[in-house]
């Protein structure tokens, strides 16, 4: 697809953009009202604070988990949705119209659907059942036990009866029987739920404590109209004995989740539509009554609900007509499965199961998220669920974000609760899917952490998380948490349970504009491109299915190539052009990656055989079945003939089968391919084989070509980076100070131009590709950045000044640099806040006009912030590594005073109050730092490194020729 340039988004006005961010690139947040205790003062405070950050807007999100995992309680404010919390939300959006903020709002208090006016009829439902063996061959009059029920609602589906003779039992158990069924979700973290598909060695957990029948569904008799309304079945059996099993529904024990106040009850329904329609008309529409017409689809824009985290349901009123409808046959043979009863054979069970959880899939998208999304619509506003995971519910990713005008997703920050990457970042589904289905925002969660408070360092956590995302296709941030906090809990004040603390109550808002910037500087940019990929990869048709991490990479494209991720209801509408595969939004990619578990359904199959044949290259293996129902022995024999048509014998481990104008390629990854085609590289790093040190992502508007590459190490790499762009003057942007520069290094060749790059730690630099030069022009420089010699180092003492309002001893003398940790003084050891390092320093050298002079400052802890004057002038705030500044026009050959703020964060006053290290305590929180991330107490708490660690410099920066 290409977007076109307009007067808002030409290369004049990215540049004016890039340097100034305009207020739509900006922050979002999602805004906590914590347990509804907010007011208006406080409110209008939190709105000011980010329109002075140029905030893009806010999503009021009213929730509780102020409690949780060892924190307190504070007040309770309004219940969510009362009139008097109707009265602050109307405030809120005055105000935001006020000041020019978009507004959004979670139409629920807590993480999902549900609540106190949920009732049965409504709330997520369950299968549930009662067995009875009986011997027939005489009329049987019995009272049939009533199944498990909770919450007093019960509901029958069936009554069935199917024999139970001696040579109809089996050993044989269905595997993770109960996941298969939908009961439970399959973890937070985007797992791989193909394992759902097979069957596998006999689950332990199963046990022998019943008798489990192989049924053939020809046997299997309905006898509902045989049970009277007492749940007596009279009935006239057959002779042999038979097992009677009553099935039926109850609604689940799952309880909508980190709620406020009173805001407590049943989760909703996902997959009824009336459901959905009662919770819209008795909570959202009183709302928007209340507020009136004049911020709907205005000032109020977006609605959101949270990431699937309500549990298992797997059922629905009209789940077995909807299934009939979906599927194309009739459950009700198959219903003793669910007691776990083998129908024919344990491959037919597992795939009527794989066609269940399917239908399941399909409910949740049609019947919730489409409605809701038709609801806003009205309004004219639109929707931004988290639909797609990370939890594995009963969810087709792809599918839902079908629905969504905003593709929202969440990514975290390092903490001990999600350590490592692959739970941490989930972005990669939602910007295929904006990509695929042509919407622009890709926005997430950002920066979410379970664990330690306040202990973030932004250049080591945050940045190189976002960046990391950025890579993954994100393109707005919405900062978790911004918690409003009224003036009456004090400072820090009340805080939600999780996320990093990013709001005017953190010691470093004032000085916290660079760090928007930055990310709005990036927003600005790959919210107005248009993504380049190579590979599409499909990721197959089984429910769950929500993608993970980017460099899980299953297409085998990483790193030189990237690629999007799609399911089956977009491959069965792709369509091919000039041999690439082209989307029904026009975008394109040169080859499509099936799976590698050798399984596709059949409407995917003969999807592949037309778009082959038409012209397209696939890679993947010879297809061996689909894991469902549809179609029975015809469909299988369908599937059967198609494989070997376009597969051929595929014989050999790596091989390749023409079939029409396309071809089948198996045995070697995306990248692999692609090399072998001569296509080169959309970007690589010389030398370099790593898929986690580096990372990028390349945009297009228009003629122009925008890489984005970031170094994801501690370490400052210098590096030689290729692009597959020729005949183009190579720009550097420097999204940290809006600086734009032309390379004066770089060269072009077969197609590639090679610039040489200097990274920071966890550094990025944006690459621009505008200007048209000729092919065969080189650069005139061996590097593009300046070679750093450190000609002195400041020794000796500093004077620092730290607040006595906030314990501090006021000046103090510095006989060198040292953690505030360490030192005696417990108003230092303990102290948060802003502290003041001045030092009078002479240079050691003669000063040159024609050099440049920098000042380093080393190491700044914890938060990493500080803002420097030399000699009376503002040098400004640095908080990436390797906090530099230039000098040139500041430093003199005499006597200079340097003077440097260095905050850190509220962690350690917090621990010393808490430890009742000093008489006086001088912060006020519900978060409680004495126990871990589980909520377990801690035996100690470790103090966070603070201060201004050095050593600092002074430095040369000279160009090489």
């Amino acid at each position: 697809m290409s977007h076109n340039i307009n007067s808002h988004d030409t290369y004049d006005d990215l540049k004016a953009n890039f340097q100034q961010p305009a207020q739509k690139y900006g922050v979002n947040c999602w805004w906590w009202w914590l347990n509804g205790n907010v007011t208006k003062e406080a409110i209008r405070k939190d709105l000011e604070a980010m329109k002075l950050k140029n905030f893009q807007g806010a999503m009021i999100f009213d929730a509780g988990g102020h409690n949780q995992r060892g924190n307190k309680d504070i007040p309770s404010g309004p219940t969510f949705a009362s009139k008097e919390w109707i009265e602050l939300f109307s405030y809120a959006l005055d105000e935001a119209k006020r000041l020019g903020l978009v507004m959004g709002f979670n139409i629920q208090s807590g993480w999902n659907l549900g609540g106190p006016c949920v009732t049965p009829q409504y709330s997520a439902k369950q299968l549930t059942y009662t067995e009875r063996l009986v011997t027939g061959g005489k009329t049987i009059s019995i009272q049939l036990d009533n199944p498990r029920k909770h919450n007093n609602f019960y509901k029958d589906i069936a009554v069935l009866a199917f024999p139970a003779e001696e040579e109809n039992k089996t050993l044989k158990r269905i595997s993770k029987l109960d996941l298969k069924m939908g009961y439970h979700e399959l973890g937070g973290s985007a797992p791989d739920c193909r394992f759902l598909l097979e069957d596998e060695p006999q689950d332990k957990r199963a046990g022998n404590d019943k008798d489990i029948f192989t049924v053939n569904p020809k046997n299997v008799l309905n006898i509902s109209n045989r049970m009277d309304d007492k749940g007596v079945l009279r009935w006239d059996a057959p002779k042999g004995k038979w097992n009677i099993l009553r099935i039926g529904y109850t609604c689940t024990r799952s309880v909508v989740s980190t709620s406020s106040g009173k805001w407590q009850g049943s989760v909703l329904d996902y997959m009824s539509k009336d459901a959905f329609d009662f919770y819209w008309n008795t909570v959202v529409e009183p709302i928007f009554s209340a507020i009136g017409e004049e911020h709907l689809g205005t000032t109020l824009k977006f609605m959101e609900t949270d990431s699937w985290e309500c549990g298992g349901m797997n059922w629905t009123d009209s789940f077995a007509d909807e299934f009939r409808d979906y599927c194309g046959y009739d459950l009700t043979a198959f219903l003793p499965i669910f007691a776990g009863h083998i129908i024919e054979n344990m491959d037919v069970s597992n795939a009527f199961l794989a066609d269940f959880r399917k239908t399941m899939g399909h409910l949740v998208a049609i019947n919730h998220y489409a409605r809701f999304a038709e609801y806003a619509h009205k309004y004219n506003m639109g929707i931004q669920p988290e639909s797609a995971g990370p939890h594995a519910g009963p969810l087709d990713g792809i599918k839902n974000y079908g629905f969504s005008d905003i593709m929202m997703s969440e990514f975290w920050a390092p903490s001990p609760h999600r350590p490592k990457p692959e739970n941490r970042f989930f972005i990669k589904q939602a910007s295929s899917a904006a990509h695929i289905y042509g919407k622009r925002i890709v926005g997430a969660e950002s920066f979410t952490t379970i664990g330690p408070h306040w202990n973030d360092e932004l250049w080591h956590d945050q940045k190189p998380s976002f960046d990391h995302e950025i890579c993954a296709g994100l393109n707005r941030v919405y900062l978790h948490t911004f918690t409003c906090s009224p003036k009456e809990q004090g400072l820090p004040g009340q805080e939600y349970f999780a996320g990093t603390h990013i709001n005017p109550q953190v010691t470093w808002w004032s000085k916290s504009s660079p760090f928007f910037n930055y990310i709005s500087r990036v927003q600005s940019l790959v919210q107005e491109g248009d993504f380049v990929a190579d590979v599409l990869y499909y990721y197959g048709d089984h429910v769950p299915n929500v993608f993970p991490y980017k460099h899980s990479d299953p297409a085998g494209a990483m790193f030189g190539f990237d690629y999007d991720v799609t399911d089956e209801t977009i491959l069965l509408r792709l369509d091919v052009r000039n041999g690439e595969i082209v989307t029904p939004n026009k975008r394109k990619y040169k080859i499509l990656v099936l799976p590698d578990h050798k399984v596709l359904s059949l409407a995917v199959l003969q999807k592949l055989e037309n778009l082959i044949s038409k012209g397209a290259t696939v890679l993947g293996y010879k297809p061996e079945k689909a894991v469902s129902l549809v179609g029975r022995e015809d469909g299988a024999k369908e599937f059967a003939r198609l494989s070997e048509q376009i597969w051929g014998t595929a014989e050999d481990s790596v091989g390749q089968h023409v079939y029409g104008k396309g071809k089948v390629v198996w045995g070697m990854t995306a990248k692999e391919y692609l090399l072998s085609q001569n296509v080169r590289r959309d970007f690589s790093i010389q030398g370099n084989s790593s898929k986690d040190d580096y990372d990028y992502i390349h945009y297009t508007i228009g003629d122009t070509h925008i890489y984005f590459v970031s170094n994801q190490t501690e370490l400052s790499r210098n590096v030689m980076a290729d692009f597959r762009v020729c005949g183009m003057q190579p720009e550097i942007w420097n999204a940290l100070d809006g600086s734009i520069s032309e390379a004066r290094a770089f060269r072009q060749a077969d197609g590639i131009t090679t610039i040489p790059l200097t990274l920071a730690p966890y550094g990025s630099v944006i690459i621009v590709f505008h200007k048209k030069i000729s092919k065969k022009r080189q650069g005139d420089r061996q590097h593009n950045s300046l070679e750093y010699n450190t000609i002195q180092t400041l020794e000796g003492a500093w004077t620092v000044g730290f607040d006595t309002e906030w314990g501090g001893p006021g000046e103090v003398t510095f006989s060198e640099l040292t953690d505030w940790t360490s030192h005696p003084d417990k108003g230092i050891k303990y102290y948060s806040g802003t502290a003041v390092y001045k030092k009078s320093f002479k240079t050691t050298f003669d000063k040159k006009t024609d050099k440049r002079y920098f000042l380093q400052l080393g190491d700044v802890k914890d938060v990493g912030i500080a803002s420097i004057r030399l000699n009376g002038k503002d040098k400004g705030i640095v908080w990436t590594k390797p906090f530099r500044v230039e000098v040139t026009d500041d430093l003199t050959d005499g006597d200079n005073i340097l003077e440097v703020e260095v905050v850190n964060s509220w962690y350690n006053r917090v621990a010393g109050d808490e430890m009742s290290a000093t008489p006086q305590k001088y912060t006020k929180t519900n978060i409680v730092l004495g126990h871990d991330f589980r909520g377990a107490p801690l035996k100690d708490i470790p103090l966070e490194p603070s201060g201004l660690l050095g050593p600092v410099t002074i430095s040369t920066g000279e160009e090489s020729d």
